[in-house]
């Protein structure tokens, strides 16, 4: 029979001789003294590893498997033996302690946090998916040593998706894309090899990993279960054969091979369960293949959370997200936090979103269709492991997990019936992907076993029922007369309770609940209770409302009946679907592709949507940012009216933006609408404008206004410091950088100073920058070099004609120069309750101050021509580059390019000279 799901399992313990995983790594054979770095593992090293399949039949060494799933134990990929003593400790990161040696840890089954989550067996649908049910992602990282210090291995498994995604970070830059890299995650527990934190010395990735997440589980692994060469040999076992080609993409990534074999060697352990041979999708991404942005910057610019409010909508995935899957929801947070930087791809995305709006039977179709798709990776996930014990819940899990599958499939015909005669590339690829008879034959080999009107239910009653009756008769003659006993337990509860009602005339009627079972239910609308109570028969009385709920001894007895009779009926039915699911694991790589087509479909739908809700437009991709009266997307939901739109130009030859103005002019604002567009464009979203072309990005840095960190001791200034810091180290030629405010955290002096080094260092960049000051000063630096550009936000001042009082209208509305404005501070401070003979004070203070640090600097006329020089130089190669004018149309623009740079010539003194022959 079943065995209790809350078996305790004590580790620490004396490892059985030969149970011990794997022998040692390479990693693990230097002396305290010696340097080692990864390397393939040598003949000599493997005497004593233990063979995967070693003693996985084995009952002194782990549960039992089920009598009948025993069978599909060649099938599965037992990890070694369970050696439970791989754990070294498991807290809070925050609170991390040093052991001498492995200590003794109880556990109940199921009692880590993990295993919680994996007994949630219920692949829900999701109609206005939320952005994430919760943290259910376990990440490895393992960092090298000696000579190979600051590379970085990493592997993560999200619960709720069976993908083991590989990753592995060598070049400039590395800690911070693997701390960026686990913040997109959103990791329930990191696991570490327990020498990085040696001593209480730990590392510093360990450091940086501690205090970046102070609030995820720690785990310290023994470092020589990260061994690479057992990682390979996972994976090899492990890997569906369709994905086969990442196992020559990692055979050399030892180190991200080390942190698989430790990742797979720990979620055996807590899930007490293996993974299905050749069931998982294996997949190695490198930091290039998309853009990266940091999590201060993700956190700047609200792209998946409200600052303000965490449950709000009002963030770039609350305006976009209208997904109706919770596949499809993940996908679209994946992206918004690591666009695109293949322009062939976002151009194909973005073919299929200008379809879905051109064709509305298509957009309207597909909508439909998704909607009724459950949560296909957690089905998978769940459907791809094999449990070590056999319990009723887990009987019962693996038959809804059947069910549920049934349904998925029973959905495919209908999604072909919508992509048929689609046009573009990638909806093409979706639909033939559909027409593979692998689905087909998956879903005749379920009916062969499941009823044909079996199917996913809302409801524990109308489930439960499903699930009793879900394999076809005559399949198990056992089986049959279990569910002929439960229908007749069934049909005398109903019995009783009529007798129940006939007997002291109440209205009452069967309900029932996962909790209580059966039990009796009455309304209290128009009903006269004998003597004012209940009748003494009627037990366990609650009352919700108008309704009272209660049962009686002979009802609890029966539901104690029934229970036994369910218990029967889901141990040979479980019998017959491990048989099943033996099968379904061969053609387990369709459903993948179902996933991944349902998904995508999903999050593309959600932004074709979001283009008919506001006006945007389709974005182009050149080398040159040009949006034309782009809007802010978040503020335009919020607002329920279109904000004031602005253009906005950055190119190679006017690389460096400085914006100016009065506080709440709008400046950081403009900048947040500016990379919020930029990643919209890069995911294949249209964007909020008239015109928007993009060049791509391959970092989206962010440095905006902070306040002291009283956790860290950290004043605004040490801050700036740091986030300037970060960005200078990290910044490449083809990064977008938003800098707000630096320098507001010292003396005026002291921040002009960094500013202007800072610009000096960025301008020797051909990266992007939009860099908002207060600083006037910093808007000379137009004169010195060519590729700066002074913009500024124009406010406009009015007069009260009753009082004289001076007041301020922002316009919020960008223009060229620097601004006119000063001591616009003093400005908005009149607006508040400040004493006036303060303000009056203030004033001239600031002026005479004002006398000594403003220095008039006039650029002379030679440097004034070779601005125009270099202007006119760029302009004509970026028409080169990227201009689709007809000849008519292209020689006017040429016209207009030569009487700009006489105007500039003329402007400074110089004589313009420009020979051209007309055609």
């Amino acid at each position: 029979m079943f065995r209790s799901s809350t078996e305790e399992v004590t580790t620490g313990g004396d490892t059985p001789e030969g149970g011990q995983l794997g022998g040692v790594s390479p990693m693990d054979r230097s002396g305290p003294n010696e340097t080692t770095s990864y390397g393939p593992a040598s003949a000599s090293s493997n005497s004593s590893y233990q063979s995967l399949d070693e003693g996985s039949t084995s009952s002194s060494h782990g549960p039992s498997h089920p009598p009948m799933a025993s069978a599909q134990l060649h099938h599965s990929v037992r990890l070694g033996r369970t050696n439970t003593s791989l754990l070294m400790t498991t807290t809070d990161s925050s609170s991390i302690r040093s052991h001498g040696g492995t200590p003794v840890l109880r556990r109940t089954v199921g009692s880590h946090p993990a295993s919680t989550l994996l007994n949630d067996h219920s692949a829900t649908s999701c109609s206005s998916a939320t952005t994430t049910s919760g943290a259910s992602v376990i990440v490895a990282v393992v960092e090298g040593r000696g000579l190979a210090r600051g590379e970085i291995g990493m592997a993560s498994l999200n619960l709720k998706c069976p993908e083991l995604v590989l990753s592995q970070f060598a070049d400039t830059g590395t800690y911070a894309k693997v701390i960026t890299k686990i913040h997109i995650l959103v990791p329930l527990e990191i696991l570490m090899p327990d020498t990085s934190s040696e001593k209480g010395k730990g590392t510093k990735l360990f450091n940086l990993i501690t205090e970046n997440f102070p609030g995820v589980a720690f785990t310290a692994i023994q470092r020589k279960y990260f061994n690479e060469r057992k990682g390979l040999e996972y994976i090899q076992q492990l890997c569906a054969p369709e994905f086969g080609t990442v196992i020559m993409e990692v055979q050399a990534k030892y180190y991200c091979l080390a942190a698989a074999a430790a990742l797979l060697k720990y979620l055996e352990f807590i899930q007490n369960s293996v993974y299905a041979a050749k069931s998982l999708k294996v997949s190695f991404k490198g930091s290039e293949q998309t853009a990266m942005i940091d999590s201060a910057s993700a956190s700047n610019l609200e792209l998946v959370v409200n600052n303000r409010d965490h449950r709000s909508e009002h963030s770039l995935l609350g305006v976009l997200n209208h997904t109706k899957t919770p596949g499809g929801a993940r996908r679209l947070r994946s992206n918004i936090l690591e666009p695109l930087v293949d322009v062939d791809t976002i151009n194909i995305r973005l073919d299929t979103i200008q379809e879905l709006l051109q064709d509305e039977e298509l957009f309207f179709g597909l909508k439909n269709a998704i909607g009724h798709f459950l949560d296909i990776d957690q089905l998978l996930s769940v459907l791809v492991q094999i449990p070590k014990q056999e319990t009723v819940q887990v009987a019962e899990a693996k038959i809804t997990h059947v069910i549920q599958l049934k349904h998925t499939l029973d959905l495919v015909p209908r999604l072909r019936m919508v992509l048929k005669n689609c046009k573009t590339a990638l909806l093409k690829a979706y639909s033939t992907s559909l027409e593979d008879n692998r689905f087909d034959m998956i879903l005749e080999q379920i009916k062969t076993v499941i009823n044909d009107d079996t199917t996913y239910l809302k409801g524990s009653l109308n489930m439960r029922t499903q699930k009793c009756y879900a394999v076809r008769p005559n399949i198990n003659e056992f089986l049959d007369i279990a569910r002929r006993a439960y229908t007749e337990i069934v049909d005398d509860i109903a019995g009783l309770v009529n007798q129940m009602g006939e007997k002291y005339g109440l209205p009452i009627r069967t309900s029932f609940n996962s909790a209580r079972g059966f039990f009796i239910q009455m309304r209290l609308e128009g009903v006269v209770l004998p003597e004012g109570k209940l009748p003494s028969e009627f037990i366990k009385v609650t009352k919700h409302r108008n309704n009272y709920g209660f049962t009686t001894a002979d009802l609890m007895k029966m539901n104690d009946r029934c229970d036994e009779a369910l218990r029967e009926i889901f141990h040979m039915s479980y019998v017959v679907i491990c048989q099943l699911l033996s099968t379904v694991h061969e053609h387990i790589h369709c459903l993948y592709k179902l996933s991944d087509a349902v998904s995508m479909l999903d999050m593309l739908l959600s932004l074709a949507n979001a283009c008919t809700i506001s006006d945007y437009v389709r974005p182009e991709f050149t080398d040159t940012l040009a949006i034309k009266q782009g809007r802010h997307p978040i503020l335009e939901r919020m607002a329920g009216q279109r904000p004031v739109s602005n253009n906005s130009y950055i190119s190679e030859g006017s690389n460096f933006v400085i914006i100016t103005g009065p506080n709440m002019s709008g400046k950081s604002t403009y900048l947040k609408q500016v990379a919020l567009c930029q990643i919209m464009a890069q995911i294949g979203s249209f964007v909020p404008a008239e015109y928007a072309s993009v060049c791509v990005a391959d970092q989206i840095f962010t440095r905006i206004g902070v306040d002291d960190d009283f956790e860290t001791n950290s004043s605004t200034f040490m801050l700036e410091m740091k986030e300037i810091s970060y960005i200078i180290h990290n910044v490449s030629d083809r990064s977008l950088i938003i800098i707000d405010e630096l320098g507001r955290g010292t003396s005026a002096e002291e921040g002009i100073g960094i500013c202007h080094s800072v610009c000096e260092v960025l301008l020797s960049l051909k990266a992007f920058t939009l860099f908002a000051t207060h600083f006037l000063e910093l808007c000379q630096l137009e004169s010195l070099y060519p590729n700066v550009e002074n913009q500024h936000m124009e406010v406009q001042h009015t007069r009260s004609s009753d009082t004289g009082a001076e007041g301020v209208v922002y316009t919020y509305v960008l223009n060229r120069g620097c601004s006119e404005e000063s001591h616009y501070g003093l400005r908005a401070a009149e607006m508040t309750a400040l004493p006036s003979n303060i303000i009056q004070e203030a004033k001239k203070m600031a002026s005479k101050v004002s006398q000594h640090l403003l220095a008039k600097h006039h650029s002379d006329p030679e440097t004034q021509r070779q601005r125009a020089v270099y202007h006119l130089a760029t302009r004509l190669l970026q028409a080169a580059r990227n201009s689709r004018l007809d000849p008519d149309s292209l020689r006017m623009y040429l016209k207009g390019l030569k009487k700009q740079y006489e105007a500039e010539l003329q402007a400074a003194g110089q004589p313009a000279s420009i020979d051209t022959e007309e055609e």
